[in-house]
């Protein structure tokens, strides 16, 4: 069944979805990191402090500050890389991470099994906070566009929420690209690059219907 996902009207933001299928699990896919895998270079220019600027006036647009700890994921990923390169977690993360250092855009990735429907992307009201890692941290994510369940807000391009995240017992994730429309053709090239890097692991992908209201 094609999963449904609910976009609020915005004036900026650009979404693309896509379901990903790991059988029998994650953790099957152990040895099929595109970290480990890929060869030659991405079909993406380097992103450039445009890009970098476009996503953050999109986060910006409802009133959300992304700098300092809030500031969207993929530019942590820059330091990391700029630090020693990334650490391979598991292929559905390792595909992400990849993708989104190459194209500048965040992305989040959350395990179905762990999430309930309907999902419907939005911007989170004030007080929202989500835990975001294993030792309890909490971020505000007010005014910040995030997916949310039918337990509330799991994702955003800040950071995802812990109770979503991906295990070795996953089975079904998915991905939803944050990007603006000022971005498209990239966009679509890096979903196309994540597309192959995924087929190339031998996973099954499926594309959200979105549906904007």
């Amino acid at each position: 069944m094609t999963l449904e996902l609910t976009v609020e009207a915005h004036p900026l933001l650009l979404v693309r979805a896509f379901v990903s299928t790991f059988e029998p699990d994650l953790a099957a896919y152990a040895d099929r990191s595109p970290l480990a895998t890929t060869a030659g270079a991405p079909p993406l220019s380097p992103a450039s402090d445009e890009v970098r600027a476009a996503i953050r006036d999109l986060l910006r647009q409802a009133g959300f500050k992304p700098t300092g700890r809030s500031k969207p994921a993929s530019e942590y990923l820059l330091r990391a890389q700029a630090e020693g390169g990334l650490r391979p977690i598991n292929c559905a993360v390792d595909a992400c991470n990849l993708v989104s250092l190459h194209s500048g855009l965040p992305i989040s990735v959350i395990d179905l099994d762990q999430a309930e429907p309907p999902f419907v992307i939005a911007v989170a009201s004030a007080g929202t906070r989500y835990v975001f890692n294993p030792t309890g941290q909490e971020i505000d994510i007010a005014n910040l566009i995030c997916l949310a369940d039918a337990k509330g807000p799991c994702a955003n391009a800040v950071k995802d929420a812990q109770r979503t995240k991906t295990s070795d017992s996953t089975r079904k994730t998915l991905t939803v690209i944050w990007s603006t429309q000022v971005l498209q053709s990239r966009t679509d090239a890096a979903l196309a690059y994540y597309l192959a890097l995924l087929i190339a692991a031998s996973v099954r992908t499926e594309p959200a219907r979105l549906t904007v209201e």
